[in-house]
């Protein structure tokens, strides 16, 4: 027998899907007119405005009302730019500015551009308090590692979104900021009492909420204290007791994405995970990026079949498909593709943001060397680096481990050295190299990541630019004497 085709629309009307390619897939219409809360459009989704603008009109003529969300954090976090990199600064360099205005202005123009190419939902800001400098998955996404000063930035940037009409998902509750291991391939623990996290990685989702946020998204961290042995998005005492009684949020819980997994070891696969984040209060479930029609109804039987055996209660999926309508019925209709605002004001925000320490006289001519780095999963592959910004430089690549400080240095021949790296304290091989490259030639050090507390010796300046979007890369460029 075929599922109830009343339980069917309402399991529907909890999900966030996605599609692979450009054009949205017969399938992925079908299922919007069927119910499906919406779709998360990805790197791979997008080739250029136009062709998303196109992507997001078919997806309405599904239904009207259809959630078209996205990640565009700014910064290294990017899905309209992952080919060159974004136009704007991310948290972290908004944070080392500390000008919540700008932040303002910055979401904003972030938002009128998703406005624009009918995108809905943006899964930003990031308003963990990055406090731990080997966190491998937040670093520059970050405001920053104080309270107070990620509150405010974070607090202008959901108004910032939501005053162009997009609504804003801060993330990711109760703060993903503490932890040194990354949820898309395990389940991280931030082993500390509940006082802990109100006093660091509370205070932004006060403000968020405070500020009007339409959503917030679950952390797949473990929490003891608060969680168990299980992760914040199947908690109830995280997701009802704090965050929607002691918190007072009243708008849609989105979770992170149930293929990751933190979630999806932890429940034993993407369906189980669904179950147990609707019972444990989420409304929306972001099922994640590798989605096929198969998957969904996957999902969709396992909740319906929850209901139907009593594991879940009806009336906690008919709230929460109610949360997720609510959100859809806010979000404003699409704008137009000429309201796409100039870039900028990215550039001008990532020249205030750099920061140098030393002396940059006599870099004439230098060899610029690029340290290999990995991204994240959330980063994706998106250039980053100098190199587009370079006037006729000379500029290698290499990695770390693999290079001679002395073969460098021959291949300078007597020119100053500029060292590229992002997150260097926790490179491999990273910060040996830039000791070594230090103690024999003149080298100057640009830091595109989480600065962390090392800094090499011998250096003749460190530069910090808090972030590696295509706008912080030439910003460096700039500072540097550098720019093509």
């Amino acid at each position: 027998m075929g599922l109830d085709p009343g339980l069917r629309r309402l399991a529907l009307g909890t999900l966030l899907a996605a599609y692979p390619g450009p054009v949205p897939p017969g399938w992925a219409v079908d299922l919007v007119a069927e119910g499906l809360a919406g779709h998360t459009l990805f790197g791979t989704n997008v080739h250029d405005p136009a062709q998303v603008a196109a992507s997001t009109a078919a997806l309405r003529a599904g239904r009207s009302d259809v959630l078209v969300a996205i990640d565009e954090e700014g910064g290294d976090v990017t899905r309209l730019a992952h080919a060159t990199g974004s136009p704007y600064p991310g948290n972290a360099a908004l944070g080392a500015v500390d000008d919540p205005s700008l932040t303002r202005r910055v979401y904003a123009a972030i938002g009128a551009e998703l406005a624009a190419l009918g995108i809905t939902v943006n899964l930003a800001p990031t308003v963990d308090v990055n406090t731990a400098d080997e966190n491998p998955v937040i670093g520059t996404r970050s405001f920053g590692a104080d309270p107070v000063r990620v509150a405010a930035h974070s607090a202008a940037a959901v108004e910032g979104l939501q005053a162009v009409g997009v609504a804003a998902c801060a993330k990711h509750f109760p703060g993903h900021g503490a932890t040194v291991a990354d949820s898309h391939h395990e389940l991280p623990t931030v082993d500390v009492a509940p006082e802990l996290l109100r006093e660091r990685d509370l205070p932004p989702f006060a403000a968020v909420i405070a500020a009007g946020a339409r959503a917030i998204m679950t952390a797949h961290i473990r929490v003891p204290a608060l969680t168990g042995d299980g992760p914040a998005t199947f908690s109830r005492a995280v997701l009802v007791d704090l965050l929607r009684r002691e918190y007072g949020f009243t708008g849609t819980v989105i979770t992170d994405a149930l293929e990751m997994k933190g979630a999806a070891l932890a429940a034993g696969g993407v369906g189980p995970a669904a179950v147990r984040a609707l019972a444990a209060g989420a409304d929306l479930l972001c099922i994640g990026a590798k989605v096929d029609a198969g998957l969904v109804e996957h999902v969709v039987a396992e909740i319906v079949g929850a209901i139907t055996d009593g594991r879940l209660d009806r009336a906690r999926v008919e709230e929460a498909a109610g949360r997720t309508a609510a959100l859809a019925a806010w979000a404003r209709p699409a704008g137009s593709l000429s309201a796409t605002l100039s870039d900028a004001l990215g550039y001008d925000a990532a020249r205030l943001a750099v920061h140098i320490e030393g002396d940059l006289i006599g870099l004439e001519r230098p060899l610029v060397v690029q340290l290999h780095a990995a991204s994240t999963i959330a980063e994706g592959r998106v250039p980053w680096g100098l190199g587009p910004h370079l006037d006729g430089l000379e500029e290698v690549r290499i990695v770390a481990t693999e290079t001679d400080p002395a073969a460098l240095g021959r291949l300078a021949e007597g020119r100053p050295i500029v060292v590229v790296g992002r997150h260097l304290h926790r490179l491999p091989g990273g910060a040996a190299l830039v000791d070594a490259l230090a103690a024999a030639y003149p080298v100057t050090v640009v830091e595109m990541g989480w600065p962390g507390r090392w800094r090499p010796t011998g250096v003749r300046a460190w530069v910090t630019t808090f972030g590696a979007s295509h706008a912080n890369g030439r910003a460096a460029a700039e500072a540097l004497g550098l720019i093509r």
